[in-house]
């Protein structure tokens, strides 16, 4: 048909959002300082992730962190069209991985968003493995439509199912809760410290999808 107009949609897109914090260095002092003593006091601080939110201190540094996540999460709304009001309260974990230490691939189930916000990265460190694709303390986000990649050709935008990020010392990182991620083995002497959280909705029924 002569002259018409191609109409391509871009349908199921995954949004995820990467923000380097201005002046972050203080706040990830008192950071690392609230870190490394809830490491020395309380039990399974890392894989505990139901208790020791630190979004519940009332803190210079988790203040300015609490702040920013949400207005990541404003900005996040934003972008995807979302044009009414959006309550949520946020529910955070203290990551301090030690040489070894990693997370499997999962999601993070019952909640909305997930993120992550780095206070301590370890340096990049030369590895004696042969392997090419080992990549210390990057983060790894999986195509959630599995086999989408099955028949790319080069050039195409889905022939990798997967994303790494090798984040930095005030990167905030925001993304859909059932993306599959994987937190890559730190292969350094020094500790890797992030705080992870979820954005748990406060349900509201006029959140509820159209049906039409």
């Amino acid at each position: 048909m002569t002259g018409s107009t191609v109409n391509i949609l871009d349908l199921w897109p995954t949004k995820l959002v990467k923000k380097m914090l201005p002046d972050y260095n203080d706040p990830n002092r008192e950071l690392l300082k609230l870190a490394r003593n809830w490491d020395k006091t309380k039990k399974d601080l890392t894989t505990d992730y139901k208790h020791n939110n630190p979004f519940e201190i009332d803190e210079p540094a988790t203040n300015w962190l609490r702040e920013n996540v949400n207005q990541v999460m404003i900005e996040y709304l934003r972008a995807i069209g979302i044009d009414f009001s959006v309550d949520w309260q946020i529910h955070g974990w203290i990551n301090v991985n030690r040489s070894g230490d990693y997370h499997d691939p999962h999601n993070h189930p019952h909640c909305y968003l997930s993120g992550t916000y780095y206070v301590k990265v370890p340096l990049p460190v030369k590895s004696n493995l042969s392997r090419r694709d080992v990549r210390p303390n990057h983060i790894t986000f999986y195509d959630p439509r599995t086999g989408f990649n099955m028949q790319s050709i080069s050039g195409d935008p889905y022939i990798d199912p997967e994303h790494s990020v090798m984040p930095e010392p005030g990167l905030l990182m925001l993304w859909p809760a059932g993306l599959m991620h994987f937190v890559h083995p730190n292969l350094s002497n020094e500790t890797r410290v992030s705080i992870s959280f979820n954005i748990i909705l406060k349900w509201e029924d006029h959140y509820l999808p159209s049906q039409n």
